[in-house]
């Protein structure tokens, strides 16, 4: 599972980090709804978009990338998406781009093309290498260091981020958001481990109940008899990957494109799928 995908599913069900991340209220997330968007005739996908819910001749458009690899061709591919958009949707005045790297050394070195608009206002580079120990102070900027902090202090931050959505966020639905994006986290930088060896660390024992976990585990324990300790551990890589399986969806990617994604076969995407609606 790509690192990304957890930023697109934080993206989609609290967007307002990415304005926290442009350094602006959280609440001007009301006014945008997130989208990934297909360029039409092109091989192009726009994975983070927010869009504004009414138009208006002034509220700008955003896209934002999250690039964690080195990519030398990052940016000729970002900024040929954001052009191909505005030609494609022409009543789009205004645009802003936010770029959102692991660290510094994986920015490409090929700007020149693009250098006056790397210096224009119209984007904003963030390196999340320069996140400090005051993001855990809110619980959205939190979340997004919990993703690149150092694999020691994971369970301890990721307990405390568990225990400030709980006493932040009054409604259940949206505890329940912040709760799982916490559990996929973990899931997805402890692959080595087994499921209950997470679920131990962070006392989840209410997701032992979901129809996903369940019908894996069933599976895992049939191999197991066979492969041990093993396909234990690939039990957990596989829950993790089916468990972004309905963001994905969300997103606008089709069963197949899933499947390449994650290394999964399309059956396991849609029954991963089937297994959420139920």
């Amino acid at each position: 599972m790509k690192t990304d995908s957890i930023f697109y599913r934080l993206f989609l069900e609290i967007p307002g980090v990415y304005f926290q991340l442009l350094g602006e209220s959280p609440t001007l997330a009301n006014s945008y709804k997130f989208r990934s968007v297909e360029i039409k005739q092109t091989a192009f996908r726009l994975d983070g978009v927010l869009v504004p819910n009414t138009e208006s001749p002034t509220t700008p458009i955003h896209f934002g990338e999250v690039q964690m690899q080195k990519d030398e061709a990052f940016y000729r591919r970002f900024f040929s998406e954001i052009f191909l958009y505005l030609r494609q949707y022409q009543e789009t005045k205004y645009w802003q781009g936010l770029v959102v790297f692991r660290n510094r050394d994986i920015e490409p070195k090929d700007t020149q093309p693009y250098q006056a608009l790397l210096n224009s206002s119209n984007v904003t580079i963030i390196y999340l290498e320069d996140l400090g120990e005051e993001a855990y102070d809110n619980l959205g900027l939190g979340i997004v260091k919990l993703i690149v902090e150092d694999e020691a202090k994971t369970v301890e931050q990721a307990k405390m981020l568990s225990v400030k959505a709980t006493a932040e966020l009054p409604d259940k639905t949206e505890q329940q958001k912040v709760l799982e994006l916490v559990k996929t986290i973990i899931l997805y930088k402890f692959q080595d481990l087994e499921p209950e060896e997470v679920i131990e660390m962070l006392d989840m024992e209410d997701f032992k109940k979901s129809r996903l976990y369940q019908g894996i585990k069933r599976e895992g324990r049939e191999e197991g008899r066979q492969e041990g300790r093993q396909e234990g551990r690939q039990e957990g890589t596989l829950l993790t990957k089916l468990g972004m399986v309905p963001l994905l969806l969300k997103l606008g990617l089709s069963a197949e494109e899933i499947a390449q994604q994650l290394e999964l076969t399309v059956e396991q995407v849609q029954q991963a799928a089937e297994n959420q609606s139920n």
